[in-house]
């Protein structure tokens, strides 16, 4: 893309089946309480200037969502997450240290969480 981008904010949705437990599996991935709740079958948490990840109550669309969040500090963002009881569902590396950890909800939806390594957590599934 070239020119003037053409966003100002980002909100990428995750469509679960179960808003309450989803609500809770999201509360411990990300940490805290959502950002805000746009109604009763959404809830929103920040994860970046102007980014925002939002779950929403569809069930006949649940379990087929995909996004990575670039992480500032990768190795200690997976530590987080695994003080919080997840543990990925797969890992994989690539060149120069760069790593995708993917997390997968109850549903199925695959979150993950991706930037530079400086140590090895895990066995990697995938190598580029």
């Amino acid at each position: 893309m070239t020119g003037t981008p053409l966003a100002q904010d980002l909100f990428a949705g995750i469509a679960v089946a179960d808003f309450t437990h989803s609500l809770a599996w999201y509360r411990r991935f990300f940490g805290v309480e959502p950002s805000f709740y746009p109604n009763d079958v959404e809830a929103v948490w920040t994860v970046g200037e102007h980014c925002y990840v939002y779950i929403e109550l569809l069930p006949d669309r649940a379990g087929r969502s995909m996004l990575m969040i670039m992480a500032v500090d990768l190795d200690s963002t997976v530590a987080g997450l695994t003080q919080r009881g997840l543990e990925p569902l797969r890992i994989e590396n690539y060149e120069e240290g760069m790593r995708k950890m993917v997390y997968a909800d109850p549903d199925g939806n695959e979150i993950s969480y991706g930037g530079v390594s400086t140590t090895a957590t895990g066995p990697a599934s995938a190598t580029s």
